[in-house]
């Protein structure tokens, strides 16, 4: 598939699900976050297993779940597999509805996950959270770990084709005030140069990038990674399973991308790239 193709397609994408959120909006009274000029409502429908407000974490499973959805999603997008998949092993599962949609300024994103969490944390007692997160999902929320004290409240962050070092898709091409994150998503913006400034996986957060080749939104595919150490792991899919198929959207839903996500929150350190996990 050629790089216009894949642009062509992506904008395809991003109209289409402009549009459905524009049909949301005369069909929900759910409210929206006032950070764009272009609100884009949710449902507040909470994926399978996920936000019960009354599950205790165990011994096995101390720290809750939190899903982060990406852009132009909603806490249930593409997640539902995900969320059961985490329910099942055992963890309180929450899920999160953010940033408009998350078109609004991450920052405002990240300090909206900040609160969320906190509000998680006095629900459950837990000491910190495990976070896994979709594209802008998995990228936002080093934000917050940075700059607003999360990385004393979070034990693993895993991102599904994350936008850590932004896409090169968008070109020269900006959405303004329609979505303020799609912008500071593109490479070398503002954002993002400030976000990678310096260490890219600071605190005690074990870090877990997993990533597919076939994903035509962040361009390259290898924007998703983070500096490799000791407690930071790049995961490539189809570097254990070449006919894996999923893209950028299907990720979530990819069964050896949970796999590497129930690895790291399952185990001390980020995921373990020597793990036994591969084609099913």
């Amino acid at each position: 598939m050629t790089r216009f193709s894949l642009r062509a397609r992506w904008f395809s994408l991003l109209a289409s699900l402009v549009a459905t959120s524009a049909v949301v909006a005369f069909t929900s009274t759910a409210p929206a976050a006032a950070v764009t000029s272009y609100p884009y409502p949710t449902l507040g429908l909470s994926p399978v297993g996920a936000n019960d407000w009354e599950c205790a974490p165990t011994a096995r499973r101390p720290y809750p779940a939190v899903i982060v959805h990406g852009t132009f999603g909603d806490q249930r997008s593409l997640l539902d597999r995900l969320s059961f998949s985490l329910e099942r092993a055992g963890f309180c599962v929450f899920a999160v509805d953010y940033g408009n949609r998350a078109t609004g300024p991450i920052a405002e994103s990240a300090e909206q996950l900040r609160r969320f969490v906190a509000r998680v944390r006095e629900a459950t007692g837990a000491a910190k959270v495990e976070v896994v997160g979709h594209s802008q999902g998995g990228m936002m929320p080093r934000y917050w770990i940075k700059n607003l004290g999360g990385a004393a409240v979070v034990e693993d962050l895993v991102g599904l084709a994350p936008s850590n070092h932004g896409t090169t898709v968008q070109g020269s091409f900006g959405f303004g005030d329609r979505c303020v994150a799609c912008d500071q998503q593109q490479a070398g913006s503002e954002f993002l140069t400030a976000l990678n400034d310096g260490d890219e996986t600071p605190g005690r957060v074990d870090y877990t990038q997993v990533v597919t080749t076939f994903d035509e939104v962040v361009v390259p595919y290898t924007s998703g990674f983070l500096m490799p150490g000791r407690r930071s792991t790049n995961i490539t899919l189809q570097d254990r399973c070449p006919v894996d198929l999923a893209e950028h959207l299907t990720i979530p839903l990819d069964r050896q991308a949970i796999r590497w996500v129930l690895n790291a929150f399952t185990r001390e350190g980020p995921a373990d790239p020597e793990a036994r996990i591969g084609c099913l």
